[in-house]
C-alpha cells in the first residue's frame, strides 16, 4: 500500500481509464483504479502496466481474456469486489508473469481450476463462500497459495454438514479427500447404469427365448393338427 502511495505522486503521461489513476516510479507503470464503483474491467488498461489495483469496486465476472493485452502484469488485486464467476482463460496471456494475485473478499463458491493452476502468481482467495469440493481441493494442493490466507479458506458449503464453517485445510488435514468422493460418487453411477444394461440384456433374452418357445409350441400343435400319411394311404 505504501509503494502504491508512492506511485500516486509521479503522474503517468500516457493514456489512462477515465475513471483511474496511472503512475510512474523507477520505470514501474501501475494503474489504480480502486473504489470507483466498477462493474465491470476497463477495456483500455495501458498495455504496459505493471501493476493494476482494481480493488473495492462492483465487478462480478471475470471474463476470458480480460488481461490477456497486459504482458507487463505482475501484480493484480481484485479483492473487496462482487465476483461471483471466473472463466477458465480469465487469466489467460498474463498466467507467465504475474506474481501476485488477490481474489479475496469476493462472492466465489468454484473456480475453474484450469484457471489458476496455470498462474506462477501467489494467490489470495481468503474471505469467499467457497463450496468445497474436488477442485477447490486441487487448487489447494498444487497453486501457490498466501501462506498467509490459508487459513482463511472456509467451506461455507459441502457435501456434509459436519465441514461447513471449517477451514478447508482443516478439513483436509483430517483425512477428507472431496476428489475419492467424487470418484466413489462416479464409480456408484457407472455401476448402476451398467447394471441397468445389464438387466434390459436379460430381459432382452428372457422375452426373446419365451417367444421362440410358444412360436415352437405353435408349430408343434400345428404339425399335430395335420392329418398323418398313414390315413391318406388307408
Amino acid at each position: 500500500q505504501a509503494f502504491f502511495c508512492l506511485l500516486l505522486c509521479v503522474p503517468w503521461s500516457s493514456s489512462c481509464p477515465p475513471s483511474c489513476q496511472c503512475t510512474e516510479r523507477a520505470g514501474a507503470k501501475a494503474v489504480l483504479c480502486s473504489s470507483q464503483h466498477l462493474e465491470e474491467i476497463p477495456k483500455d488498461i495501458p498495455r504496459d502496466a505493471v501493476f493494476l489495483k482494481l480493488d473495492a469496486n462492483s465487478i462480478t465476472r471475470i471474463p476470458s481474456n480480460a488481461f490477456r493485452h497486459l504482458s507487463h502484469l505482475e501484480e493484480l488485486d481484485l479483492s473487496r469486489n462482487a465476483i461471483e464467476k471466473i472463466d477458465r482463460a480469465a487469466f489467460k496471456g498474463v498466467a507467465a508473469g504475474l506474481r501476485t494475485l488477490d481474489l479475496s473478499s469476493n462472492r466465489i463458491r468454484s473456480i475453474p481450476k484450469e484457471a489458476l493452476l496455470a498462474l506462477n502468481a501467489k494467490l489470495r482467495l481468503a474471505n469467499n463462500p467457497w463450496h468445497c469440493e474436488c477442485a477447490l481441493q486441487e487448487v489447494l494442493w498444487e497453486a501457490r497459495l498466501d501462506p498467509d490466507s490459508v487459513q482463511d479458506i472456509t467451506c461455507h458449503t459441502a457435501p456434509r454438514e459436519e465441514y461447513v464453517g471449517k477451514p478447508l485445510l482443516q478439513v483436509l488435514d483430517a483425512g477428507v479427500n472431496f476428489c475419492s468422493v467424487r470418484q466413489r460418487t462416479t464409480d456408484v453411477a457407472m455401476f448402476i447404469t451398467m447394471f441397468g444394461w445389464f438387466a434390459m440384456v436379460i430381459v432382452y433374452v428372457i422375452c426373446y427365448v419365451r417367444h421362440n418357445q410358444e412360436d415352437t409350441c405353435k408349430h408343434v400343435d400345428y404339425l399335430k393338427s395335420l392329418p398323418s400319411t398313414q390315413g391318406h394311404a388307408e
